[in-house]
């Protein structure tokens, strides 16, 4: 695309939605709103998603890119069964964004569009095969091969999230939700905590640690990546997890494969804006 031109990425979460213009590569502008929590239809989330669009839309864009917490069909641009969106069972995003701006608009995964961004602009701008792991409100991955996003059929790979785990699925122990499910605590507050010192928070995220090493074992497992990079509001606070995810990692039945795995945690600036602008390029 040409210089002049500019695109929006947005990033479509549980808890918040950010949409940010992006012109030779800089964020230029960005606004983040709350994502509608009680939801009487699905209009009244996508009304809002269209205000954040709007409240950075300028004359110079010339394309959309959309990260989802959901499966999608990336031809048609329709997601299915967002999680924690309510009524966002089948919703043809792309088509009701291009009417509303006139523009291509391109969606796919959230986790995926988190990859892509740290393939194009980020950590695994050199790393052909490397997993983007986001850690939010849920867990997601990306999966990159031979420099590219995964071409599989339904937009599901990397949902290591929600692979059955110990009573409930992986997710459930391992992303932002797990201080609410398992400690009855607010992930905020948690931190807060935890970065006061508090004894209590400090084990609960020496627990999430082992949950996490439990989430590169399967990633690992099943692709085998040069490089896990981690996204997400968790991943920031990984010092606090850090120690026990490593000490947990020297179990493994493969040993040698951990040696190798490069660990890294996200430097992107808002990596979920950039990623989704990412698709457009």
């Amino acid at each position: 695309m040409e210089k002049k031109n500019s695109v929006i990425g947005v990033d479509l979460g549980g808890t918040n939605m950010r949409a940010g213009r992006i012109k030779d590569g800089i964020l230029i502008a960005k606004n983040t709103i709350p994502t509608p929590k009680q939801a009487k239809n699905c209009e009244e989330t996508l009304g809002a998603l269209i205000e954040v669009i709007h409240s950075v839309w300028d004359e110079s864009v010339t394309a959309i890119g959309i990260g989802v917490p959901s499966v999608v069909d990336r031809m048609r641009g329709i997601v299915y069964n967002v999680a924690n969106i309510p009524h966002w069972e089948e919703v043809h995003l792309k088509e009701i964004l291009e009417k509303e701006f006139s523009v291509t608009v391109y969606v796919d995964n959230d986790a995926n569009c988190f990859a892509l961004g740290e393939r194009i602009f980020g950590d695994g701008r050199d790393i052909e095969n490397f997993v983007g792991l986001t850690l939010g409100t849920g867990l997601g991955g990306g999966i990159i091969q031979r420099g590219k996003l995964l071409s599989d059929a339904n937009c599901g790979s990397g949902e290591f999230g929600m692979l059955p785990y110990k009573d409930k699925i992986l997710e459930y122990y391992c992303s932002g939700s797990y201080f609410m499910n398992v400690w009855g605590v607010d992930g905020k507050e948690m931190h807060a905590r935890a970065m006061r010192g508090e004894a209590e928070a400090l084990e609960a995220y020496r627990q999430l640690g082992i949950y996490i090493a439990a989430a590169i074992k399967i990633v690992v497992l099943t692709v085998d990546p040069e490089m896990i990079i981690f996204g997400g509001s968790v991943a920031s606070a990984h010092m606090l997890f850090e120690e026990s995810m490593r000490e947990n990692l020297k179990d493994f039945d493969y040993p040698n494969s951990i040696k190798k795995l490069q660990i890294r945690y996200s430097t992107m600036e808002d990596p979920g804006i950039v990623g989704a602008a990412s698709l457009c390029y």
